[in-house]
C-alpha cells in the first residue's frame, strides 16, 4: 500500500475516526424499502467521511414484528434486501453495521451484520434475546451467547459468525469494530466488555428499545458507563418511528461516547433520517489503555475468553481530505464551559486545596502559615486556601503570617490590593522590602545594576524571587511556621519559577495542581459561592483584573509574564494534551486550532471577561507549541524533580516526580520537534 500523503488538517491522519448512529422510518415487514433506506442514509455517510456507520437492532424488517419472524416470506426478502445492502455498499466508504433476522441451523438469530464495499465481513448474533416485561423475543429467536468460531452461509458464501470477531481497518491505526445488539448491554457482563478486553475501540450496539419513561437516561448511563470502564467509543442506534406502537412506542435515540463523555447524540421522536456523527480519538483510547495497566491485567485475567477472539481486516481506504472536525474542543481543557461542571469543578479543587493543607498542618503539630502575598492571582489564591484551612481547624487567622515583599518594580496598585486582601482577611500582615538588600547583594555581586546601569537580566530578576523566598523560610524559622508555596502547575510546566531559594521552593505548596487558567474562575467561585464576606469579595474582584506579572523589572509599562514566555492558554491547553494523553505535537497543534482559531465558535468558561476572548493562528499555535515544548521536555524537569509535596488536584494530571509525571532531568526535545516538522504548517495555514 503506498503512503498516503500528509495533510494536516485531515482528521484520519491525526487519529480520528468518524462514526455515525443512524436511525429513521422504519417500514415494517418490508426488508427491500428498509435497505433503500440504509442505502441512503449509507451514502450520505459517505459523503461525510463517515468510517463505521450504526443502524437499528433487525432494522432490514422492523423489530416490533414479533411471529412475523417465522414467515419464510418474510426471511427470504430479509435475504434478498441484505443482499441488495451489500450490492450498493460497493464504492461507499463506511463500515454498515446493519440488523436482520438470518436462519442459521434450526433457529432464527437476531444478527448485526457487518458490510463494507460489497462484502458481509462477519455476523455477529445477539447473545441475550430478553423474556421479561414486554419482552417475548425467544419465542423466535435463538440466544447467541454460545456461538464461537462458527460461520453462517449468506449468498452461497460462509462467513465469519459468532460473538467473538472483531473487524480491524488495516489502514487506520486502531479501529477495530465490535458489534452487540440492545439487550447485550444491559447485563452484567456484556459482550462488548470482552470485546474490549480482546482489542475493540469502538463498541457498536444495533438495538430496538421501546422508549417508556426514563428509559433514555438508563440507555445513556449504560453508553457512557461502557465507554468508560471498556476505555471505547460507544455508538448507539434504537428504533424510531414506523415500528409498531400496538402496545409500545419508539423514539428513535442515537448515542457516541467515548471514554465517558457524550460526542454526539440526535433529536428524539423525530420524524425521517436521523444521524449523530462523531469524530473518535483512536490515539486517546489507546494512550489511556496503555496509562491504565489494569485494563490489560483484566484481560488476562479473561484470558480464556478473550484469547480466542477472530480478527477480520479490511482495508478502509479513508479519505485524506480536511473533513473538518465533529467533536467538540474545550478552549480550556483544565475548565469546562459548562456552568454546573465548573462549579463542580470549583468547589471540589478548592476543597482539595484546603483539606491538603488542614491535613498537613495537623499533621506536623499544628505550625503557623507564612506566606508571601503579591496582590497576584496564584498567591491571592493560596492566601484565601490558608484562610480556609484555618477555619476548618477552628484556628484564628492571625496565625497566617502574610507579608508583602515589594521590589524594584513592584507597582502601587498589586502592593495596595495585596494590604486590602490581607487586612479583609483578618491575617497577620507585614510589609517587607527587599530592595535594600537586593541593591546590596547585587553591588556586592559586582552587578552593573549596581553601578547605575539599567541591566535587568536574569539575574537581576532572580536576586529579587530569591531574597523573597529566603526572607519566608527564615521568618518560619523565627516564628514557627511553614512556609506555604504559590506557583502553580503551568508554571512548574515552562519551568517559569527560580530555582531553589526562590519561588520553586517551599514547605508546602497547595497551588502546585492548579493550572493558570483554572485560577481565575476558583477565585471567581469564592466570590460568588460566598466563602467570604462581601469586602474580601471586592478585593478579590479587583485582584482579577490585574495583568499577570512578575513586577521584576522596573519601567514604565507593566511587565507581562505571556509576552515572554506565552499565552497560558495555549501552554495550558499543550500541557492537558501532553500530560493526561500524550499527544504528539502535530496532533496538539490540529487540535489547537480547532478550539481558538475563532471567538465566535464554540462556548467559553461563564464570566470569561469578552475583552480577553481572543483567537490564536497556526503560526501562533506553531511558535508557542514549539516554546512548550523545548521548555517542557529539555529545560524544566530538573525544578519539577525537587518540588515540594502538593496535592493533586485536577484530573489532567499533577507534575509531581512522586506522582503522575516521573522524567530525567537532563532530557531533551529533539523527538517533539522532528514530530513538529512532519507537516509543513506554512502550507497548512495557507490552505486556510
Amino acid at each position: 500500500m503506498s503512503e498516503v500523503p500528509l495533510n494536516f488538517w485531515s482528521i484520519y491522519q491525526h487519529g480520528f475516526a468518524r462514526v455515525a448512529a443512524c436511525t429513521g422510518h422504519t417500514v415494517i415487514a418490508d426488508p427491500h424499502a428498509n435497505a433503500e433506506a440504509v442505502l441512503r442514509q449509507a451514502r450520505e455517510c459517505a459523503q461525510d467521511g463517515v468510517a463505521v456507520a450504526v443502524f437499528p437492532e433487525l432494522g432490514l424488517c422492523g423489530y416490533s414484528i414479533e411471529d412475523l419472524l417465522l414467515q419464510d416470506a418474510l426471511l427470504d426478502e430479509v435475504e434478498q434486501a441484505v443482499q441488495a445492502v451489500v450490492e450498493g455498499s460497493a464504492e461507499l466508504l463506511p463500515v454498515l453495521v446493519v440488523g436482520a433476522p438470518l436462519r442459521h441451523r434450526n433457529r432464527i438469530y437476531n444478527c448485526a451484520l457487518v458490510v463494507h464495499r460489497g462484502r458481509v465481513l462477519g455476523v455477529v448474533p445477539k447473545s441475550y434475546p430478553p423474556n421479561y416485561r414486554e419482552f417475548y423475543e425467544r419465542r423466535q429467536i435463538a440466544g447467541g451467547d454460545d456461538e464461537r468460531g462458527g460461520a453462517i452461509r449468506i449468498a452461497g458464501e460462509a462467513v465469519p459468525f459468532g460473538v467473538d470477531l472483531l473487524f480491524e481497518a488495516a489502514d487506520v491505526p486502531g479501529l477495530v469494530l465490535h458489534a452487540e445488539v440492545c439487550e447485550d448491554m444491559w447485563v452484567p457482563v456484556p459482550p462488548s466488555a470482552e470485546a474490549a478486553l480482546a482489542g475493540a475501540t469502538v463498541l457498536a450496539n444495533l438495538s430496538g428499545s421501546p422508549i417508556t419513561v426514563g428509559r433514555a437516561e438508563d440507555r445513556k448511563l449504560l453508553c457512557r458507563s461502557a465507554s468508560s470502564r471498556c476505555l471505547a467509543a460507544y455508538v448507539y442506534a434504537a428504533a424510531g418511528l414506523g415500528e409498531s406502537t400496538t402496545d409500545l412506542s419508539w423514539d428513535g435515540q442515537t448515542l457516541i461516547y467515548e471514554n465517558g463523555m457524550l460526542l454526539a447524540e440526535s433529536d428524539r421522536f423525530a420524524v425521517g433520517d436521523q444521524y449523530a456523527v462523531a469524530d473518535v480519538d483512536l490515539d486517546l483510547l489507546r494512550q489511556e489503555r496503555m496509562r491504565m495497566g489494569t485494563f490489560d491485567d483484566n484481560r488476562r485475567t479473561h484470558g480464556a475468553r478473550t484469547g480466542d477472539f477472530r480478527r477480520v481486516s479490511f482495508e478502509l481506504a479513508p479519505p485524506s481530505t480536511d473533513l473538518g472536525l465533529r467533536r467538540r474542543v474545550e478552549r480550556f481543557p483544565f475548565v469546562p464551559a459548562d456552568p454546573d461542571r465548573l462549579a463542580l469543578d470549583c468547589y471540589e479543587a478548592y476543597n482539595i486545596q484546603v483539606a491538603g493543607l488542614q491535613q498537613r498542618l495537623a499533621a506536623i503539630g499544628g505550625p503557623k502559615v507564612v506566606i508571601g502575598v503579591s496582590g497576584g492571582l496564584d498567591s491571592t489564591h493560596a492566601l484565601i486556601v490558608a484562610a480556609r484551612a484555618m477555619d476548618r481547624a477552628g484556628r484564628p487567622r492571625s496565625d497566617i503570617l502574610a507579608f508583602t515583599l515589594p521590589g524594584f518594580a513592584t507597582s502601587d496598585h498589586t502592593k495596595d490590593n495585596a494590604h486590602r486582601l490581607m487586612r479583609a482577611l483578618g491575617v497577620t500582615a507585614a510589609e517587607l522590602d527587599i530592595t535594600p538588600t537586593a541593591r546590596l547583594m547585587l553591588e556586592e555581586m559586582g552587578h552593573p545594576f549596581a553601578s547605575g546601569e539599567p541591566v535587568y537580566d536574569v539575574t537581576f530578576e532572580n536576586v529579587q524571587a530569591g531574597l523573597r523566598t529566603d526572607y519566608l523560610f527564615r521568618l518560619a524559622n523565627q516564628r514557627g511556621g511553614i512556609v506555604l508555596g504559590t506557583g502553580d502547575l503551568s508554571e512548574l510546566a515552562l519551568g517559569w519559577s527560580t530555582y531553589g531559594v526562590g519561588d520553586q521552593m517551599s514547605h508546602y505548596n497547595v497551588n502546585s495542581g492548579v493550572p493558570k487558567t483554572l485560577i481565575q474562575h476558583l477565585i471567581r467561585w469564592v466570590i460568588s459561592s460566598g466563602q467570604f464576606d462581601e469586602e474580601t469579595g471586592a478585593v478579590l474582584a479587583a485582584i482579577l483584573d490585574t495583568e499577570i506579572s512578575p513586577e521584576l523589572v522596573p519601567g514604565e509599562e507593566m511587565q507581562s509574564t505571556e509576552s515572554k514566555i506565552g499565552p497560558y492558554a495555549l501552554h495550558d491547553f499543550t500541557l492537558f494534551q501532553v500530560l493526561r494523553y500524550g499527544f504528539r505535537p502535530s496532533k496538539i497543534a490540529f487540535l489547537a486550532w480547532h478550539a481558538w482559531h475563532d471567538p465566535a465558535s464554540g462556548a467559553w468558561p461563564p464570566g470569561f471577561p469578552e475583552a480577553k476572548r481572543v483567537a490564536y493562528d497556526l503560526a501562533d499555535i506553531r511558535h508557542w507549541l514549539e516554546v512548550f515544548c523545548r521548555r517542557f521536555f529539555a529545560f524544566a524537569q530538573f525544578k519539577r524533580s525537587a518540588m515540594p509535596n502538593g496535592p493533586k488536584v485536577s484530573a489532567g494530571g499533577s507534575l509531581s516526580p512522586r506522582g503522575d509525571w516521573r522524567a530525567p532531568s537532563d532530557g531533551n526535545a529533539r523527538a517533539w520537534l522532528r514530530e513538529l516538522e512532519r507537516f509543513d504548517f506554512e502550507s497548512a495555514a495557507a490552505g486556510r
